[in-house]
């Protein structure tokens, strides 16, 4: 079978080595001109061929059979459709080829793109906080309080040449009072700020990020949890919720062995829907089931009737805002406002480093109150992560509008804060 690109990796090696073409042709038993084809990729060369060329070069045969990482390959895919979107064209049609003769620059180019698309999400972590985190928000305006009272009772001293000794007295007790508000406040402030730099800080989570915490330490995975202790949980009410989703996914575990559902996702495909009528189960039980088991790469989102996102497991490169409202343009909405009607679509993430993914939502309503009750809606939606040369252009999407970068944005609410660095 011909190797795409070996005549990259040939060509690395001959002039690493100070060879001519001719030397080398001669010593495998091809012409120099033939060989200049091979070694431009121009013709392909397989078996005694290859096998030749890659001894007279002492090169291991394994060496320009595997090829290019995958992974770095995806990597420099997505860096190139990120500096597209800035404006400057690459060859992402190319990227095999450019990790194939420049593995240490391919390497070091994709690293880059990672660090950029982890700093990207630090915006997002810190805009989430700085803005909608209520606690933060408190902390903040208790240490401005007291600011403003120091400032005020110290000009009225300063300025005051003439009081009466005993409201000298009182404003300095004002003072001693304010300061230490003052100190008490900005102590709890920095221990706040320095606790929520690890997600593993109870404190700085509400009970459902502490359950997710929790299920994301246990890999999602919960089979057999029944009776588990739960006191590393620090509130009740991640404890209170922490035994909903055991009972949850006990009843899944129960009517979605993972052996049968494996065997009926061979056989039907990773369709939700086609997996629920096989089982004659709800497609959110087989939506749960498939993100949430060990090693898993599928991102879950569910929403209740309100939007508000009630469980969140992150798909690698899909951001997911902890607080405020999230992307109207996500299909998890369309099919909120579309019960029991499949949703399928594909969506690439707004920003430098763009990622695309599948994404299949579906909501179930319910009428618990019968007809005269109200109608109850939960939609989930699925995220499948792509290969950055699969599913086309994609919709684009954001995580939520203050800090997403798309530019003429129908949905959008508010300005980004990212317009001006964008842009």
């Amino acid at each position: 079978m011909p190797v795409p690109l070996a005549g990259s990796r040939l060509r690395e090696r001959r002039l690493a080595l100070g060879l001519k073409q001719a030397e080398v042709a001669k010593v495998a038993g091809v012409s120099a001109s033939y060989l200049n084809l091979i070694e431009h990729n121009r013709r392909r060369i397989a078996g005694d061929g290859l096998t030749r060329l890659a001894a007279a070069l002492g090169l291991p045969l394994a060496a320009l059979v595997e090829g290019a990482d995958s992974a770095l390959i995806d990597d420099l895919r997505s860096a190139a459709a990120a500096a597209a979107a800035e404006g400057a064209e690459a060859e992402a049609d190319r990227a095999e080829e450019f990790a194939g003769r420049f593995p240490g620059w391919a390497m070091a180019t994709a690293t880059l793109a990672r660090r950029a698309a982890r700093l990207d999400q630090a915006v997002q972590v810190l805009n989430d906080k700085l803005s909608l985190d209520p606690h933060l928000s408190a902390s903040i305006h208790e240490v401005l309080s007291a600011v403003s009272s120091v400032r005020s009772t110290a000009a009225i001293l300063a300025e005051t040449e003439d009081i009466d000794p005993e409201w000298r007295a009182r404003f300095h007790r004002n003072l001693h009072q304010d300061s230490e508000r003052l100190a008490a406040g900005a102590e709890a402030l920095v221990a706040y700020l320095d606790a929520s730099a690890a997600p593993q800080e109870a404190t700085s989570l509400s009970p459902q990020e502490e359950v997710e915490a929790w299920l994301q330490d246990r890999d999602w995975h919960l089979d057999g949890a029944r009776g588990m202790d739960l006191s590393q949980l620090a509130t009740t009410a991640a404890r209170t919720l922490a035994q909903d989703w055991i009972a949850t996914m006990a009843e899944d575990a129960a009517d979605l062995p993972q052996d049968r559902l494996a065997e009926a996702e061979a056989r039907l495909g990773p369709d939700p829907l086609r997996l629920a009528a096989a089982f004659g189960t709800d497609p959110l039980q087989v939506m749960r089931r498939m993100a949430l088991r060990p090693g898993s790469r599928l991102g879950l989102v569910i929403c209740d009737g309100s939007g508000t996102l009630t469980f969140r497991k992150p798909a690698d490169g899909f951001a997911i805002p902890r607080f405020g409202a999230a992307c109207p343009l996500w299909p998890l909405y369309t099919a909120l406002g579309r019960p029991a009607q499949p949703v399928e679509a594909v969506v690439a993430t707004a920003g430098r480093l763009s990622r695309r993914f599948g994404i299949r939502a579906w909501c179930r309503p319910t009428h618990p109150g019968g007809f005269t009750g109200p109608e109850l809606r939960t939609a989930a939606m699925l995220i499948q992560p792509l290969a950055a040369h699969e599913g086309g252009a994609g919709l684009p999407v954001g995580p939520t509008c203050r800090i997403c970068p798309a530019q003429g944005c129908s949905a959008r609410r508010e300005p980004s804060i990212l317009t001006d660095a964008e842009g």
